[in-house]
């Protein structure tokens, strides 16, 4: 029991990073993201991101628009934009990273996530 007061230092670290971490939508993807919002008459909702099992990594993400927050739910500012992410998702992405590129060949929202062990080639599909 040597190491208690070092641990209890070391879970209230993690704890604070925890407390801490968002998640990050850059500059490229709010715009696009709100651009389709406006499109589909959306506008004012929140992105909602979550995980669910699937995919060739066995957990994909999902992305959709929400109009109010629910009780257990994280809600972050990002670039202008509110995000929303149910508790049991927030595990998995928490500090992720969603950016958007229109490059022809790989275009589409890119996903970073510190916390994928592994992750599938086209980006959709992670395991942690």
């Amino acid at each position: 029991m040597k190491n208690l007061p070092q641990t209890r230092q070391t879970i209230k670290t993690k704890q604070a990073e925890f407390k801490k971490a968002q998640i990050i939508v850059t500059q490229k993807a709010v715009k696009r993201l709100k651009a389709v919002m406006q499109a589909d008459g959306k506008e004012g909702y929140f992105l909602r991101m979550s995980v669910e099992g699937g995919g060739c990594s066995g957990m994909t993400y999902n992305m959709d628009f929400e109009k109010s927050k629910k009780e257990f739910d994280k809600m972050f500012k990002s670039n202008g934009l509110t995000v929303l992410c149910d508790l049991k998702s927030w595990l998995y992405l928490k500090d992720v990273e969603i950016d958007y590129s229109d490059d022809l060949l790989n275009g589409g929202f890119k996903i970073k996530n510190p916390n994928a062990e592994r992750t599938c080639g086209c980006g959709t599909s992670f395991s942690a």
